[in-house]
């Protein structure tokens, strides 16, 4: 008879196998808590894994071989004579045969049972390994044939079991098979698919497992690096440039990988003193660094030198042609004239740019600094301007801003003096500047000079078209005391002696001044020198100072130049021998004819202007980073405060503080932060091109640099102010943290957000005039909805970035371009570049300009009549749909904007 039995299995050897499963398991989830991105861990535990999962399903099947063995013999046995079998019968049956078994086999003592037991795994693992190939293979489970046979000779019976995979189909011969049904063997196919299902559905969790706790872990480190509680890796990645099939990013072979704490410390332990001071010294002993001149090409040629001795990836210059304005033969003069007599007051070899040239004659008028208020105010005493010349001290405002507001109330000439009680010291210096209303080269607006020939005869609406000269603070007291008449208002004497708004009306008494300057051809150069990122190296923080000045120039240009070279011989070291790769590029441009309203800079923006927007996304100043040590001055572009923020929490007090730079500042820094004016080289970066800028130095707040901008601006002087050399290495960290920190990290560091807060800002200052708009017809809730787009692509922003894969450089790389052209979309697109060159609605400057829109409301309310209605609906649809196409710019693709408010 023989009798055919499922395969079942033993509890204890299958509970044994779902443990080392479970094993494996932990081991994986273990690992995943420590996951990194290049972890070698994650592959050990998935070995692991692997080899317990094989060693469990070899357990199953041993143990449902041997539990079957067991169970048949049993059976046999007892249903043969009714006795149960020993250990030895059983293993002989189970095993083979009694002779391989070893000693003490057919004993039934625990020696019998154990060398049984072992003989029978020895066959039992056999048999398993077949059924695991055949599993893989695909071949059909085995099953165990049972032969249970009367002896026909003699009384002793006995049971006769074999293991077989490729036994016959038939029974053996001689053997009856009519005492049991012959039982068929189990049906598998249904028993597969529920394995290969279970087995999907555990490699599916492990899967979601892997994917969920190693973005955790990321997340987590990503959340301690933002912080500044831990280390912020950076993991090189393959260039988007690669092709599109290589999914998988390269890994580029170098040293350790940096983090941010280590790379902070780095920057700040290879700046040196030594170095800075070095560099500050080849200003020294010279007394002009003019534009195109020999020395400021001197310098250039120095500039182009270093970079290229500090084994910079790229070292250009770029030349321009520019017209300038420079001293004639003979010096500007001021003169008294009075019953037909001509005095003269002052002769200097300082110079107005872009002054009227000739002479001009008019009746003096003091109006304090120039401004508009001021303006005002000297126009409700009942006093004429027309054809006056206007006498105004520095300060508040640059020197063209005061010059245009002489112009607009209808004087022929301006002149400003230092006054003495904010410029100590200064009794008789002249100071140089310029008229120009505006930044670059005024022959050539809104296109680059790169050759004069090609461009129509033009000139910039910003040119003053009036006579001016800058005096002595000693020429004007002496001016003063010739004007008898009404006394200076409360607020205005400062420290000039007897301080008078004009002279009597009965009196005759003029001013004479005679401008003898000339228009010059001169070519300058801007240096740069580039170190290319590894991931984007078309993605760049530009780091600038100006190069020119008129005398020695130590705090206008010399402390920014000296900066300069430090950051990029420490940040080149940095890469070339340390180890850092940085993400994106870092361009060092010196720049000249700085003196005569940023012209290199802007005709560098204007040359390049279809594609910087796109390429630059920060711009570092440098210039004048040192012209005090008691407070720090700040000017930059909201999207970088809270980076700006955080670095100055990375940065000593340099003025023997224990704290750091934001214990200098306070907590409310930000309301103490300087609009950024005309005379900075970062303004056409940020009002021109929409390039996010930050410009940072130390200064005294209530004592302004006497020297700056005079024959007397020198390493001597400036080192009165104490800690020069510290204040200017605080400076150069403050700089270098954040380029590096820009060109570190997946995401830019920019806080796109704040522009949301600077537009509720605004709003609420609109709130009060919502009643005096409705008497013209108009409202303001158009305005206002725009503002609420605004914040809600903000945040659908936010969101994107939440739920991407930041390790994807396209996507992250799709993000960044979505956050770096913030700044370029509250340029008003609806105004021409060459008529309207600083469109940036928050820090233009034009009738386009969110504060522009704020005063034509208060002079809503103050004088209804004297608005123009027109005017006012235009500036609001300006501002409305400015930012109503910054909101869908931010939103992303096309068809996720929406038109409609």
């Amino acid at each position: 008879m023989e009798l055919l039995i499922p395969f079942h299995f033993s509890t204890i050897i299958y509970l044994s196998s779902l443990v080392s499963f479970l094993c494996g398991w932990l081991a994986l989830h273990i690992a995943l808590l420590f996951l990194s991105s290049t972890s070698i861990l994650f592959l050990l535990a998935l070995a692991t894994l692997v080899l317990l999962s094989i060693a469990g399903l070899g357990l199953l099947q041993i143990g449902g071989m041997t539990g079957g063995c067991f169970m048949a013999a049993t059976m046999a046995k007892t249903w043969q004579d009714g006795q149960e079998p020993t250990a030895g019968e059983v293993a002989e049956r189970c095993g083979g045969r009694g002779q391989h078994l070893g000693p003490g086999a057919d004993t039934g003592g625990v020696e019998g049972l154990w060398s049984s037991w072992w003989a029978f795994l020895q066959k039992a693992m056999d048999h398993a390994r077949a059924a695991i190939s055949n599993l893989f293979g695909g071949e059909p489970m085995s099953y165990t044939r049972f032969s249970i046979a009367q002896q026909t000779e003699g009384d002793n019976s006995h049971v006769e079991m074999k293991l077989s995979a490729d036994d016959e189909d038939g029974g053996e011969p001689g053997r009856p098979e009519h005492l049991h049904a012959i039982m068929p063997p189990p049906r598998r196919s249904g028993r597969n698919r529920c394995f290969l299902v279970i087995a999907a559905v555990l490699l599916l969790l492990i899967g979601f497992l892997i994917g969920y706790l190693s973005y955790r872990g990321r997340m987590q480190k990503a959340g301690r690096c933002l912080d500044g509680s831990g280390k912020c890796e950076v993991t090189p990645t393959a260039s988007y440039l690669a092709d599109d099939d290589e999914t998988e990013e390269e890994e580029v072979p170098g040293p350790p990988v940096l983090y941010w704490p280590d790379l902070r410390d780095l920057l700040s332990n290879k700046l040196s003193v030594e170095r800075l001071e070095v560099n500050l010294r080849q200003r020294a002993n010279k007394y002009s660094f003019e534009a195109g001149d020999t020395e400021d090409q001197s310098t250039a040629n120095y500039i182009h030198d270093q970079f290229t001795s500090f084994f910079l990836d790229e070292v250009w210059n770029d030349e321009h042609y520019i017209k300038l304005q420079v001293k004639g033969s003979s010096n500007n003069k001021v003169s008294v004239v009075e019953d037909g007599k001509e005095e003269e007051l002052e002769s200097s070899d300082a110079y107005v740019a872009y002054s009227k040239t000739g002479s001009v004659v008019g009746k003096p008028v003091y109006v304090n600094y120039g401004l508009k208020a001021d303006f005002q105010k000297i126009q409700k005493l009942d006093v004429s301007l027309n054809e006056t010349i206007i006498i105004f001290r520095a300060g508040k405002i640059t020197l063209a801003e005061k010059v245009a507001n002489a112009k607009e109330v209808g004087a022929v000439g301006a002149l400003m003096y230092l006054d003495p009680s904010e410029y100590k010291n200064t009794d008789a210096l002249v100071p140089f500047g310029h008229a120009h209303l505006g930044t670059g080269d005024p022959f050539t607006p809104g296109f680059p000079s790169f050759n004069h020939t090609q461009f129509p005869p033009v000139e910039s609406s910003g040119l003053p078209r009036i006579a001016v000269q800058t005096v002595s603070s000693q020429a004007a007291d002496r001016l003063f005391s010739k004007m008898d008449g009404k006394e200076c208002p409360l607020g205005w004497n400062g420290g000039a002696m007897g301080c008078k708004v004009m002279a009597k009306s009965t009196t005759n008494m003029m001013v004479k001044l005679t401008v003898n300057n000339v228009m010059a051809d001169r070519k300058i150069l801007n240096i740069f020198g580039a170190i290319k990122g590894l991931e984007e190296p078309d993605r760049y923080v530009v780091i600038g100072a100006q190069r020119d000045s008129w005398g020695p120039g130590a705090a206008k240009a010399g402390v920014g130049t000296a900066i300069l070279l430090e950051l990029a011989r420490v940040i080149s070291d940095m890469v070339k021998k340390d180890g850092y790769k940085p993400r994106r590029s870092i361009i060092f441009a010196s720049w000249s004819a700085g003196e005569y309203g940023a012209v290199g800079a802007t005709e560098w923006l204007e040359g390049y202007s279809a594609t910087l927007h796109t390429k630059a996304f920060t711009y570092i100043n440098l210039d004048a980073a040192v012209l005090g040590s008691e407070h720090v001055k700040i000017s930059a572009s909201p999207l970088l405060y809270t980076l700006l923020e955080r670095t100055m929490k990375g940065v000593k007090d340099p003025t023997g503080g224990k704290g750091n730079l934001y214990d200098k500042v306070g907590t409310d820094w930000v309301k103490t932060v300087i609009p950024l004016g005309l005379d900075n080289a970062a303004f056409p970066f940020l009002a021109f091109s929409g390039i996010p800028v930050v410009s940072f130095g130390f200064y005294n707040k209530d004592k302004e640099y006497a020297f700056l901008g005079t024959t007397q601006d020198t390493v001597a002087n400036l080192k009165t102010t104490g800690n020069l050399y510290d204040l200017m290495h605080a400076a150069a960290e403050v700089a270098g943290q954040i380029a590096l920190r820009l060109t570190h990290d997946h995401e830019l560091f920019l806080d796109f957000e704040r522009y949301a807060e600077e537009l509720l800002a605004f709003q609420e200052k609109f709130f009060p005039y919502d009643r005096d708009v409705k008497t013209l017809g108009l409202t303001l809730k158009w305005l206002y909805f725009a503002r609420g787009d605004f914040q809600r692509a903000t945040d659908a922003l936010r969101r994107d970035i939440a739920n991407s894969d930041r390790e994807n450089r396209i996507v992250r790389r799709a993000l960044n371009d979505r956050i770096m052209k913030v700044e370029y979309d509250f340029l008003s697109p609806y105004l021409s570049p060459k008529d309207v060159p600083f469109r940036h609605i928050f820090f233009g400057k034009g009738s386009h300009t969110l504060k522009s829109l704020l005063e034509n409301l208060e002079q809503l309310r103050a004088n209804k009549e004297s608005v123009d209605a027109n005017m006012l609906k235009e500036q609001l649809a300006l501002a409305t749909w400015t930012i109503k196409g910054a909101a869908n710019a931010l939103v992303g693709d096309i068809w996720d904007t929406d038109n409609e408010f």
